[in-house]
């Protein structure tokens, strides 16, 4: 792609998000996701592959339902109510029809079937955008509002939460484990909104800070399915060893990083008198722990045919860049001591 090109699509991706971010009205807040979704298609469809191109029609077919879903909830509180701003979004019909929407921007089951799909027609690098930045614009309007039917969120987070984890458990290509990844943690993300936002935005920048460890990972190992993880001890010993904790740490595993927004919702959920909620989290992430395990055991303990095509690139010195993936590994791993300052800072 040009890189003129190239540029004006990634300033057209923080445009528009930065737009959402920062507007208090609801046309402007769908001028910014609008403006974001049309920046990443040309990115998704510019391998002109027969599936990225399948994917990119999808993706755009589902956004645009969402947003005119979202301008019609937004229109519609503007004539029973009188009000555009965002926090104003009062009629119960509106704020319903908003967070629906929002949930099949997001993926959040049952509105998900499209995610897994999309993401596995992209490059590795395309699907970490969609998987991390393309989640921020529509959380920051999750968050927002404020009549939201407390019901309605617990139940799309605990189907998000079980169906991400069983949906994971058959697959054998990387990228739909990480689209049902996904899914099962923004359920975590979506259950505790409504009762400590604090808590969500936390639980959102450790899921983006592990996942970016996880794409990049596969990026550096050019691998997309189960299968091919088993050579990557040829390509980078010391990251093959490492990326099992990374990968625990997703599944929420301690002493990881991962652990942490785990145990603060848990705790949160049994304080707001949600045990039999708390209890069904907490049993849903060892169905994604299973297919992280599976993940690591094709990564350390599966050695592949040794020929000489396999055992060599090791020695070979990479021209790709490690720096952030060494930086976002460490924040994986490591940042559970941390616990007690990083909900210092989020709390108001």
């Amino acid at each position: 792609m040009n890189p003129y090109v190239l540029a004006i699509l990634i300033f057209g991706l923080g445009l528009g998000t930065t737009l959402t971010l920062s507007s208090s009205h609801w046309l402007l807040a769908w001028v910014g996701l609008e403006i974001s979704t049309l920046s990443i298609i040309p990115l998704m469809a510019q391998h002109h592959h027969p599936r990225a191109v399948e994917a990119t029609t999808k993706y755009f077919l589902i956004q645009a339902t969402a947003a005119a879903m979202i301008l019609f909830a937004a229109t519609s509180n503007a004539w029973f109510t009188g009000q555009w701003d965002i926090l104003q979004l009062t009629h119960p019909i509106s704020a319903n029809i908003t967070m629906l929407a929002l949930a099949l921007k997001l993926g959040l089951a049952p509105l998900h079937l499209w995610l897994p799909e999309v993401l596995q027609g992209l490059d590795l690098i395309t699907g970490l955008i969609l998987s991390t930045w393309q989640k921020l614009a529509p959380f920051a309007l999750l968050v927002q509002i404020q009549e939201t039917n407390q019901s309605l969120m617990i139940l799309l987070g605990l189907s998000s939460m079980l169906i991400g984890g069983w949906g994971g458990l058959n697959q054998t290509q990387l990228r739909k484990i990480l689209a049902y990844s996904s899914i099962a943690h923004l359920g975590w993300m979506v259950v505790v909104v409504q009762f400590s936002p604090p808590l969500t935005l936390l639980a959102l920048l450790l899921y983006l800070v592990m996942t970016f460890s996880t794409f990049i990972v596969f990026k550096l190992n050019t691998a997309t399915s189960i299968n091919a993880l088993a050579t990557s001890w040829a390509k980078s010993p010391v990251l093959t060893a490492i990326t099992p904790l990374a990968l625990l740490s997703l599944g929420g595993l301690p002493p990881m990083t991962g652990f942490m927004p785990k145990w603060l919702i848990l705790q949160e959920l049994t304080k707001q008198e949600l045990p039999l909620t708390a209890t069904l989290a907490a049993l849903s992430a060892l169905l994604s722990l299973y297919f992280y395990l599976r993940l690591s055991y094709a990564m350390t303990l599966t050695t592949a045919p040794n020929n000489l095509m396999t055992t060599t690139p090791w020695r070979l010195h990479s021209p790709q860049l490690t720096l952030p993936l060494a930086i976002s590994m460490l924040t994986t791993i490591s940042l559970l001591p941390m616990t007690p300052t990083a909900m210092t800072l989020l709390t108001p």
